[in-house]
Formats: C-alpha cells, sequence, structure tokens
C-alpha cells in the first residue's frame, strides 16, 4: 500500500507518469495554467502564497512531499534568470518554509547540476554550466539544510507527455509527422531511461529510510543522435534530422553527463538504457 504522497510539478515528464501510474497513493498538483486536457482533473499549484501552501498540507496531511516543480526549459532560463530562479528556488524555498516537519521531503533534481565531461556518483562535486542548472544546485543547497530529506538525481526521462509535444518523446515524434525541422545535439550523452522505470525507482526511494543524494544510473550512457535514432525507428517514422555541436547552439549543452552511484543496494541497480530495451508499449502515447 502506497502512503499518501503529495505531488508538486504533475506536469513534468516524470510527474505526470507518476501520478498516472500511482493514482491511488500519489495526490498530483499541476503547474498553474496548464491547459493540456490530460491534466485538468489535477488541482493548480500556488506556490507564491504562503497561506495556500499550508492549507493543502492540513488538508491531506501526507507523510511525504514528492517535488518534482521546475522549469526545465535551459533556453527560456538563460533568457530570463530572474524567472528561473523565482520557479527553481522561490517556489521550493516557500514550501519548505511551511511544510510540517514530521513530512518526509523527496526532491527530484536534475544531472544538469552537473555540465563537463564526466561520471558522477553521488559525491561528484557540482559543475553546472547553465542558468537552470545552478538553480538545480541552489535548490539542493535549500533542501539539504532539512534534517531527513532525500534528493534523487535523474537523467533524461523519455515517455509521453500530458500535451503530445513536450519531452524529447513527444517532441520527436509531433515534429516529425508534421515535417518540422528538428535538430539534434549531437556530442551530449546522458543515462536516458524509460520514465516508467524511472518512476517506479522515484517512488521506491521515496518510501524508503533513505536521506541525502541517491543517483538513479543507467546501463551505458548514450548520445542524443543514437537516442532519435532508435526512437524515429521504433516509431516507424523517417530518420530525417540535422546534428549540431554543442558549441554551434546558442545556449549552454551538456556534455556526456553519466550518473553513477556508490550505493551497491538494489535501488542502486542501473535501470536499463532506453536503446536497450524491447518493450514496444512503452512508445505509445497516453489517450
Amino acid at each position: 500500500m502506497i502512503p499518501s504522497i503529495v505531488l508538486f510539478g504533475a506536469t513534468s515528464i516524470l510527474g505526470f507518469n507518476l501520478s498516472r501510474l500511482f493514482p491511488e497513493g500519489v495526490i498530483p498538483f499541476i503547474s498553474p495554467g496548464n491547459s493540456a486536457p490530460l491534466v485538468q482533473r489535477w488541482s493548480a499549484l500556488n506556490l507564491e502564497d504562503p497561506k495556500w501552501i499550508k492549507s493543502i498540507f492540513d488538508r491531506y496531511q501526507p507523510k511525504i512531499l514528492l517535488y518534482c516543480h521546475a522549469v526545465c526549459d535551459v533556453p527560456k532560463c538563460e533568457a530570463d534568470p530572474n524567472w528561473a530562479q523565482e520557479i527553481n528556488v522561490g517556489h521550493l524555498n516557500r514550501v519548505l518554509k511551511t511544510l510540517p516537519s514530521m513530512v518526509r521531503m523527496v526532491y527530484v533534481s536534475s544531472d544538469h547540476v552537473f555540465g563537463g565531461n564526466g561520471t558522477y556518483d553521488e559525491y561528484s562535486p557540482t559543475c553546472p554550466i547553465s542558468v537552470y542548472g545552478k538553480t538545480r544546485e541552489e535548490a539542493e543547497c535549500l533542501v539539504l539544510k532539512r534534517p531527513q530529506t532525500l534528493i534523487i538525481r535523474t537523467g533524461l526521462p523519455i515517455g509521453p507527455s500530458p500535451n503530445g509535444r513536450t519531452g524529447h518523446l513527444d517532441w520527436l515524434r509531433y515534429r516529425t509527422l508534421r515535417q518540422l525541422p528538428v535538430t539534434i545535439v549531437e556530442d551530449e550523452y546522458r543515462s536516458v531511461v524509460w520514465v516508467e522505470d524511472l518512476a517506479k525507482r522515484v517512488l521506491e526511494l521515496a518510501q524508503s529510510e533513505e536521506t541525502g543524494f541517491r543517483h538513479i544510473p543507467s546501463t551505458r550512457a548514450i548520445s542524443r543522435v543514437e537516442l532519435a535514432n532508435y526512437l524515429l525507428k521504433r516509431l516507424g517514422l523517417e530518420v530525417n534530422f540535422q546534428r549540431e555541436s554543442r558549441q554551434q547552439r546558442t545556449t549552454p549543452h551538456l556534455g556526456r553527463v553519466e550518473l553513477k552511484s556508490i550505493y551497491g543496494d538494489t535501488l542502486a541497480i542501473p535501470l536499463p538504457s532506453v536503446v536497450d530495451s524491447e518493450d514496444t508499449a512503452l512508445l505509445g502515447e497516453v489517450v
């Protein structure tokens, strides 16, 4: 039986899939203004108002707060650092000030706290190269001030989005079907996993007694080009995209950022890389 979990950020790829896969225990809240029909049955966040935040904890009295709320659009964060700071750090800070001491805080972070080429475990020093990554780093520092909290760092999740256009899978499918230009960064490598596998592992970690940092590694890092080729072929779509290097992009892009773990328990077992899976059901659209 899943304990009562309040989830902030049900319009992220991970948050959306956690909410749809585990509806019996997850109470989802979406970003305000999100008009995707699939999430309209869920309540909207109001993280500018401390009274609203307190009312949610008073009403639901959760055992766990699973925090997946953030703006992850790197170009938009670069264009407006103050906006990125307010959402990724300011919102979180208000929540932490209001969160009852008996509620377990589980913050889902990102491999964007790293940036240079390398393999990174829980002891690796952070080295963000973008505004987005720096706000994630600052958010982690805030969370660590609270005792008995858990920070989960993930790589790139592949799976359905609420609006059928965002997230790497739906973005690639949407633009290819409409013959819109697709450009792939050829020298970016990530730990890329199916979001359903990731959601199960995140839930297991959230319900565990783990604190501090935990990484969710994959069996191997793969390039964006290998990923795009694989997904398009599996979708039965034409493989037709442009390639650019990180240096050609106008905003920062990760290099080879591979997540590893120092731990040897079952919660640290690497998840299968997307390109090594044969589960075709994971490519389906959510309706």
